[in-house]
């Protein structure tokens, strides 16, 4: 099979951030495939909406013989295992209502491809205002 690379972003701001994103690159690493590079943990305020709790955010590179929609699924599990319960649907709205969470993963890249479906973005379409993305992304994209 062809393996692909697959850039995840990681936020967290319920319980310890630090340890959720560690929990999820484990489960990213046993259930997606390998993660082969991970950026440093970075503390940035909420986007998009109000709360008292900070984000941990990450990047991580993970190696991955799934195709996208594979990794969509499996990183909603991982999200769910963890105890997300609410998931944003599409980015794209104006009336988008974010939330805390134990841990959000999101798709930024995958190879070199685009997908443009209701529910799969990539390259992740919002990523670019977000210097909680990019500034990770930046650390480990090669």
């Amino acid at each position: 099979m062809d393996s692909h690379k697959v850039y995840l972003g990681l936020g967290s701001n319920l319980g310890d951030g630090r340890a959720n994103l560690e929990r999820a690159i484990s489960l990213i690493d046993e259930r997606v495939g390998p993660v082969t590079r991970r950026s440093s943990f970075l503390t940035s305020e909420p986007w998009g909406f109000q709360s008292s709790h900070l984000f941990t955010n990450a990047v991580v590179l993970c190696v991955t013989e799934c195709l996208p929609r594979e990794v969509l699924r499996l990183t909603q599990q991982i999200e769910r295992d963890m105890g997300r319960t609410e998931k944003t649907v599409n980015c794209q709205l104006s009336t988008v209502n974010y939330h805390d969470r134990v841990i959000d993963i999101d798709i930024l890249l995958y190879d070199d491809i685009s997908v443009n479906e209701p529910d799969l973005k990539i390259p992740h379409p919002l990523m670019h205002q977000r210097d909680f993305v990019m500034t990770p992304l930046r650390e480990i994209l090669y």
